[in-house]
């Protein structure tokens, strides 16, 4: 490794000479191809000039290789601008333009030569309908510089150097965002370093719930009112603080940094959906964590399909409600005090306008009678990860709602509020995913220093090195573009399908993350005493909820498409 003056410049030379300006004239080659993309995938799945849902699913490959064309094409859009934003300061400084070159370097040639939509899919251009002739709109000689040149085996070994030398750091890389944003960071760095990151990893094995007292710490700093409006008991932050705690916490394990999205989907569904009084009543309890909710949306025979669900809601004659019918994947269900519960309100209904949210008061349960309120019953899936809150199953028998609990005074409006959550969801996943990867870059950045092998640490191997030089890459590459997205929600965009991409490409870099880290552990890291096998526990199930990668990416496919 380099140490002295002239080795160092060495080293700083694997850097490509006009960095900015070789990604810059990277980006647009790339949108081109994109809109061929769209357009060659379009005539596929259109049907007399429309667009077919039919047929988008029966090319579903194109349609969702379109996605994770789109994804990359707008992270290298928001790497960019990321890099130009850091230079203007004075801030992009070696690290960063390491990490800005590799990522160009990398997902380039990815775009050409197939991007990995999971381990065995890999998503090639000819797949979307490309001709040769029209790929060959990626060989400008920018692109073909960053893609021979960007990504070298230096330029990782470097980043790694760079890395170690800045360990004290709580991101790799200048994050790009604002000093109270970075303070916010450096609070909840230090809480889950002080409070979380010594205990998680007996919360897991234990299979326990997270401490109530973890929850108050977390209430008194105000993770459970961070977005809801001042005027409602709140803080009134933005979208941006919420994705900073939450990839903080997460860091320091999932199910802490999970606990505000709980209150985060209440209360966006309170926000968008409800009445003034209903707002007045919930707001401020929710933000001071006084009640604790639970989202009950899923069942078990419908998974994403949530038009189709068949739990009922009955009015009785006081003006009451009475639900029945089974819920399934229900998280922190048994001491929490109200659920967002999505029921059929009318009968004669098979899709989702026959159904209405209502919010459900329950009794707080305990470890030995985890579901008291009469009407109601529940059991817990035992699961590989994700365990600080538990998942249950939900059976509801005449269970009673108060009329008043109809969530906007209006049936039938549910699934439409459902959706308008959606944006705020993903983003917070999107962010936990940042988290839990930045968790595996610790933990195997830490082994690969300490343990010795054939005489040196591993880190020193280049295979090992450049495991973390990617992981801290593609973290980078995420966090720019959960928090494009978070920026778009905060200026009161739409932005379901940035957010969308944030989560989709979040969850596959956490588990790339996860999975490399236990690599670089060997044997140890698939002993469960090592965190790292908690946290690739913790990491698969980012691909599965708030829309599975698959549904996900059938949704940012109709966006890109109608």
């Amino acid at each position: 490794m380099a140490h002295d003056g002239q080795d160092l410049a060495m080293a700083t030379s694997v850097i490509l000479p006009d960095l900015l300006k070789l990604t810059g004239a990277a980006v647009a080659p790339v949108e081109g191809i994109l809109e061929t993309a769209i357009a060659r995938v379009k005539d596929t799945v259109s049907e007399d000039g429309r667009v077919s849902g039919k047929l988008i699913e029966s090319h579903q490959t194109a349609a969702h290789g379109l996605s994770w064309l789109a994804t990359y094409a707008q992270s290298l859009k928001q790497m960019q601008g990321w890099a130009e934003r850091l230079n203007g300061d004075g801030k992009f400084g070696e690290i960063e333009q390491l990490i800005h070159q590799i990522a160009f370097g990398e997902y380039l040639w990815q775009v050409y030569g197939g991007i990995p939509m999971s381990q065995g899919e890999i998503i090639r251009l000819q797949d979307l309908g490309l001709t040769q002739d029209e790929m060959r709109g990626l060989m400008t000689t920018e692109v073909m510089t960053l893609c021979d040149k960007g990504n070298s085996q230096d330029a990782r070994m470097r980043l790694v150097e760079l890395m170690q030398e800045q360990a004290a750091n709580i991101t790799v890389g200048a994050s790009g965002l604002d000093e109270e944003l970075e303070m916010i960071r450096d609070q909840f760095r230090r809480f889950a370093v002080d409070r979380v990151e010594p205990n998680a990893h007996e919360w897991h094995l234990k299979d326990e719930l997270i401490p109530m007292e973890i929850i108050e710490e977390l209430a008194e700093m105000g993770v459970f009112g961070l977005t809801i409006p001042e005027e409602y008991g709140g803080f009134g932050l933005s979208k941006a603080s919420m994705v900073v705690v939450s990839e903080e916490l997460s860091r320091g394990y999932i199910g802490v940094g999970s606990l505000g999205t709980r209150s985060e989907i209440a209360a966006e569904l309170i926000l968008c959906g409800g009445t003034e009084e209903q707002k007045q009543n919930w707001l401020p309890k929710l933000a001071s964590a006084e009640i604790l909710p639970t989202a009950v949306f899923t069942e078990p025979n419908t998974g994403s399909d949530l038009g189709s669900l068949r739990t009922r809601a009955v009015k009785t004659e006081d003006g009451n409600w009475e639900v029945t019918g089974n819920k399934t994947w229900i998280t922190h269900a048994a001491r929490t005090h109200v659920m967002t519960l999505l029921a059929r309100t009318n009968p004669d209904s098979t899709d989702h306008r026959g159904l209405s949210m209502f919010l459900a008061e329950k009794t707080p349960g305990t470890d030995e009678n985890p579901f008291p309120t009469e009407g109601m019953t529940g059991g817990e899936i035992e699961v590989l990860g994700y365990r600080g809150m538990k998942e249950y199953e939900l059976g509801f028998d005449g269970f009673k709602v108060k009329g008043e609990n109809l969530l906007g005074g209006e049936e039938g409006k549910g699934f439409k509020q459902l959706m308008e959550t959606f944006e705020s969801a993903r983003i917070q996943t999107a962010a936990r995913a940042v988290g839990v990867a930045q968790a595996a870059l610790d933990v195997g950045m830490q082994y690969g220093i300490d343990r010795k092998q054939f005489g040196k640490s591993l880190i020193d191997f280049p295979r090992v090195a450049g495991k973390l030089a990617m992981m801290a890459v593609e973290i980078m590459i995420a966090r720019q573009l959960t928090y494009f997205s978070a920026w778009e929600k905060d200026n009161g965009h739409r932005c379901d399908l940035e957010a969308g991409m944030a989560k989709l490409l979040g969850a596959r870099v956490a588990w790339a993350a996860a999975d490399n880290a236990l690599q670089i552990h060997g044997g140890n890291g698939f002993a469960l005493e090592y965190t790292v096998s908690r946290i690739l526990c913790d990491a698969r199930i980012l691909n599965i909820f708030e829309g599975a990668a698959e549904i996900q990416a059938q949704v940012i496919a109709r966006r890109l498409l109608s």
